[in-house]
Formats: C-alpha cells, sequence, structure tokens
C-alpha cells in the first residue's frame, strides 16, 4: 500500500498546497479526527502520518464507530506509526475522557457522520446525533481548554435545490432544503451543527471553522459507499456496465480529493471564524458526461469497453429531494485561503481508477 505511486504523489501534492505559516501552525500538535475511518480519514491520517516528523506533530488520535466498516487500511496503517492510535469510540454516546490525555489535544477535526445518501437514509437517527449531539458533547468538552483549531464537516447539502439564480452558489445563500424527507437528517443536521459552530465561537472562543464540501471523490472511497464516483468506480473495476439511476441530466462539479484536502486544512488553519466552500467551481457537468468519462478511462487503463446504460433507482427514495444541480462559488476561499484546486476531473477519475486497480479494490 505504501508504495503506491498516486498516494505518494498525492500526499506530496497536499503538502505543497500548505504555506510555511500554515505548516507552523501544526507544529506540537495533537489532533484528534473523529469519523476517521471514512473516505476523507483516508487521506487526512496519510497525510499526517507520512509528514509527522516534518510537520512536527505530537500525536494523532481517531475515533470511529465502525458502523458502516472497519477497513483493513486503518490497522496498517496504526502498525507503521507510534504516534498514531485509533479507537472503537461512539461519539453520540462515548465519553472522551475515556481517551488518555484527551484534554492536551490541540486540534480537533469533526467529520463523524454518515455522508453516503443510502447509508444515511438507512440510519438517519444515528446520522443526525453524530452532527448534533456529537458535536455538542466536543463543544461542551473543549469549551473550556485550549485549542489551535477546530474544523467541522458540513456540506454543500445545506444548500439543499437551489434555484438557478443561485447556481453557482456562494456562502451567503440561506437555501432551499426540505426539513422533512429522506434526505433531511444530513441536510438539517449539517445546518444545525453550523448554528451551534456560530454559538460555541462566540461565546466560548472555541476557534472553530466550517468547510462545506462539494463532491469530493478519489482514492480512499469504498467502492461500497453507493454514491455515483464510487458506484461507476466500482463498475470499471468489475468489468461491468455503467448504469445511470437517473434520466442523466442532473449536473455537479466534482473536486479530487488532494484539493479537498488541502483547502480543508486551509479551512482548519485560518485566523478566524468562518464558512468556506471547498471544491472545484467547473466545469459543471452532467452525469452522463462524467459516466462517459469513467468509461473512457476504463478502456485506458483496463483494457475493457463498459457502456453507459440507465437503469431503475435501486431505492425509492433515491431521487427524492435529490438537488438538479450543483456548483460552488470559491471566490471567498481562494481570496482569504489561497485556495486554488488545480486537478481536472478527467484526470482526477484517471488517478482514482489507477489506484484501485493497484489496490485489486480492496480497502
Amino acid at each position: 500500500m505504501y508504495e503506491n505511486k498516486i498516494l505518494i504523489e498525492d500526499m506530496e501534492y497536499i503538502h505543497k498546497k500548505l504555506s510555511e505559516s500554515e505548516i507552523k501552525k501544526l507544529e506540537n500538535s495533537t489532533i484528534l479526527i473523529t469519523g476517521c475511518a471514512g473516505f476523507l480519514g483516508y487521506y487526512f491520517l496519510h497525510y499526517f502520518v507520512n509528514y509527522a516528523e516534518e510537520l512536527g506533530l505530537k500525536r494523532i488520535i481517531g475515533l470511529d464507530n465502525f458502523m458502516i466498516r472497519e477497513p483493513l487500511w486503518l490497522k496498517q496503517l496504526e502498525d507503521k506509526c507510534k504516534i498514531l492510535e485509533i479507537y472503537k469510540f461512539d461519539i453520540i454516546t462515548s465519553d472522551i475522557n475515556e481517551i488518555l490525555d484527551s484534554d492536551k489535544v490541540d486540534i480537533v477535526i469533526h467529520m463523524a457522520s454518515i455522508a453516503s445518501p443510502t447509508f444515511y437514509r438507512k440510519y438517519p437517527i444515528e446520522t443526525l446525533d453524530a452532527n448534533i449531539w456529537g458535536m455538542r458533547r466536543l463543544f461542551d468538552f473543549y469549551k473550556d481548554k485550549y485549542l489551535k483549531g477546530f474544523l467541522f464537516f458540513s456540506s454543500s447539502e445545506i444548500y439543499g435545490d437551489p434555484d438557478k439564480d443561485n447556481i453557482p452558489t456562494d456562502e451567503e445563500y440561506n437555501g432551499n432544503v426540505s426539513c422533512i424527507g429522506p434526505r433531511a437528517c444530513y441536510d438539517e443536521s449539517k445546518r444545525f451543527g453550523e448554528t451551534m459552530c456560530y454559538l460555541f465561537s462566540q461565546q466560548y472562543n472555541i476557534p472553530v471553522r466550517i468547510a462545506r464540501p462539494f463532491n469530493n471523490f478519489g482514492p480512499g472511497m469504498s467502492l461500497e459507499d453507493k454514491r455515483v464516483p464510487a458506484d461507476f468506480a466500482k463498475a470499471v473495476f468489475e468489468g461491468k456496465n455503467i448504469e445511470i439511476y437517473s434520466d442523466g441530466t442532473p449536473t455537479r462539479t466534482f473536486c479530487y480529493i488532494t484539493d479537498a484536502i488541502a483547502g480543508y486544512l486551509k479551512v482548519l488553519l485560518y485566523s478566524r471564524f468562518d464558512y468556506f466552500n471547498i471544491g472545484q467551481d467547473s466545469p459543471e457537468i452532467s452525469m452522463i458526461d462524467l459516466a462517459k468519462i469513467y468509461a473512457d478511462k476504463s478502456k485506458e487503463i483496463f483494457d475493457t469497453e463498459v457502456k453507459v446504460l440507465f437503469s431503475p433507482a435501486p431505492e425509492k427514495d433515491y431521487l427524492t429531494n435529490n438537488p438538479n444541480r450543483r456548483c460552488p462559488k470559491i471566490n471567498k476561499a481562494v481570496k482569504l485561503l489561497n485556495y486554488n484546486p488545480e486537478i481536472s476531473v478527467e484526470e482526477g477519475v484517471e488517478r482514482f481508477l489507477k489506484f484501485i486497480k493497484y489496490n485489486k479494490g480492496i480497502l
């Protein structure tokens, strides 16, 4: 795993995106990451482990309840790194005091939440509780302790289904969100989570920053994730036809994982409370266009011909309240964070497929 050329190059790319002053802020830090076993956790932990010495990190703590899966890579990474500790921990019910010296944590990255619609429709209460009660427990524990930074992972889903006048969407758009329905557990808990971030920042001076991800994809995504980039990758890896469960016209921008992680680190290390869209602002492409990119790369990387087919959705609520378009304005992050995503969707898909070919689809 650790000789994987894609992964090594991606870690180098992320590191080069950080300024000297941003790197300096991580020095002598103990970092706590909730939801560490997920897609984003894969890259956060690999980055912190591979650059621990250069960053001057003291300790890396990963927490996860492993409700969806306990990936193989997590144990491998823990065995590799002396300062990495992984705990089975339920952010909703477990006591943070159970973690040795948890009061000495400098940086908290809170991303303990189910993000795949298939799974949060299956576990709606757990999804809501992680974003609300899980974070409230963290805030109550750390509100009277010193922290360098607290990063909350919100979502572009807080915007719901914007009207055409709010595409591309900036951070000040208040959203068009249904509070009742199969997606509400995720959308509304992220919205309420942001309110909590604002209040605890104001009242207790917790150094909270908010990231709003827009359609990340790439290595570290489980092929069983059930989101479109993973579904398409799974089909290609297995040599099967790509299936689209809509009419193929909904559009998105897609952000490769390295550009996303670099952006999240910049949000974390920003100097004051704020909230940022993190993603690619162009091109905005349809599901059909994305499927064709995967099909083209399948021929190039796996030497297999796959077709793009339209199929009935596997779940009755698959398309309920599904936004028709998703495209961010990232001017704020560009100006204040020097955020500069550069990996195209074509290059990102290529890197993703090469990665799963090397790893035989196993994570």
